[in-house]
């Protein structure tokens, strides 16, 4: 099958200052085979066309750190300390979480996600084999982790669990899922719990997927026991030799980021901003990062936490952060934020062979933003607009390898209603009495 779209405004973020150009795109056998001039030939071999008059055309948006579950406890757990949050509300209602719950919550987020214009998204959590099915399911891209926690009972089950994810899934959904490992994080995993999460990865040849350095406590506490800060100790135990997520990295010190830098960091940091505002974590020193020469993509983190899995929303968080911690508005500009939800997630994620640019080539993963309404006028810098002023209410269409989503705001897929309505019932019963 091949789709084409015409009259688009086409930003395919091959670099950080892109130009928006007017054109069309074709798509065929789910890749994008023609950006900006399509020949007459080739427009008549469409089956489908999206007429794309008022709408840029850039690549899916990435969200590479998520607990997409965790919609189902959304708005649960409100203005409490992340301990406190995890401890005394996430964990007990998790205890109480099956398998349809998980599936059924991970399809709630995957709605969102297309509807605000994620085309692939990172995931860490439980009950995997559900959340892979969501994935199918919604026919969206995900990059899936089986959370590793080092507890006293079950830690053979936790990663027999991965290993089957690693097994089963990496490769299914027509190539759209892709796994990685997902130890927790320093604080909740010792030495060689990490070591045999590393050993299980390298096995597969899969990368890895951690927490780090979130919030003060967690340092403070990786220096009681190893005197040493997360970064290091991560280091000396050897997560750096192998392409690695790290999600947060909001208190990395300068001596962090300079092993960092040594290593030559494969993979990249997954910043939260939203969720690192909302449970009062602090900023992360995203400005070193990237002087430092390290890639750095976007996330939500979990619904439970930051209430929101509305990428663009984390781009506005990130760009302003960063201008006050700085005090310099030039700190975190327009088109890199663009970057580190594209471009810059798909590295992050190990994806940038397949998406992150509109090129030619590549999985067809591509959004249309309707740039007509009122907060959009007038047109002086797109780019700038779609960092600063869109939201994901302003996306038309997404696509993800060249199957339509949603087209002008209606999803093709997914029975959005019939999902809440469930969702909210056993969001009832799982919360009740906690």
């Amino acid at each position: 099958m091949s789709l084409l779209i015409e009259n688009a405004m086409i930003l395919t973020m091959e670099a950080e200052r892109a130009v928006p150009m007017p054109g069309d795109l074709l798509i065929e056998q789910g890749r994008i085979v023609a950006v900006g001039d399509v020949s007459a030939e080739d427009r008549a071999r469409a089956v489908e066309v999206i007429d794309a008059t008022g709408l840029v055309a850039m690549p899916g948006l990435v969200n590479c750190h998520n607990h997409a579950a965790m919609s189902i406890l959304r708005g649960f757990s409100e203005d409490l300390r992340l301990m406190e949050w995890l401890s005394e509300k996430m964990w007990p209602a998790e205890a109480r979480m099956t398998e349809e719950d998980v599936y059924l919550g991970t399809l709630l987020a995957t709605v969102e996600m297309i509807k605000s214009g994620t085309t692939a998204f990172a995931d860490m959590y439980v009950f995997t084999n559900a959340v892979a099915q969501a994935v199918v399911d919604s026919g969206m891209r995900g990059v899936l982790t089986r959370g590793l926690i080092d507890m006293p009972e079950g830690e053979a089950v936790r990663f027999q669990e991965a290993r089957e994810l690693l097994a089963r899934w990496n490769g299914a959904g027509d190539g759209r899922i892709s796994v990685m490992v997902g130890p927790h994080g320093p604080h909740t995993c010792p030495p060689a719990f990490l070591r045999r999460a590393i050993s299980l990865a390298e096995e597969f040849g899969a990368p890895l997927h951690i927490h780090l350095a979130e919030t003060t406590e967690e340092v403070e506490l990786i220096r009681r026991e190893y005197d040493r800060t997360p970064t290091e100790y991560l280091h000396e135990v050897g997560l750096f030799d192998h392409h690695v997520v790290l999600a947060h990295s909001v208190h990395l010190t300068p001596g962090d980021i300079e092993i960092l830098k040594k290593v030559g960091l494969r993979g990249g940091i997954a910043h939260n901003p939203i969720s690192n505002l909302k449970l009062g974590c602090g900023i992360a020193p995203i400005g070193e990062f990237l002087r430092a020469g390290l890639t750095v993509g976007l996330g939500t983190d979990g619904p439970g936490s930051a209430t929101t899995l509305d990428m663009f929303e984390e781009m506005k968080a990130a760009a302003w952060m960063q201008k006050v911690k700085a005090f310099d508005p030039t700190a975190l500009q327009a088109g890199q934020v663009l970057q580190m939800a594209t471009s810059e997630g798909a590295k992050v994620l190990a994806l940038d062979e397949q998406v992150g640019t509109l090129t030619v080539g590549k999985q067809a993963d591509i959004i249309l933003v309707d740039m007509r309404a009122a907060h959009l006028c007038p047109p002086h810098d797109l780019t700038a607009l779609l960092a600063y002023s869109a939201s994901g209410a302003d996306v038309h269409t997404t696509i993800v390898a060249g199957k339509v989503l949603m087209r002008d705001r209606q999803l093709t897929q997914l029975d959005e209603q019939a999902l809440i309505a469930e969702v909210t019932a056993r969001a009832k019963r799982i919360t009740a009495g906690i």
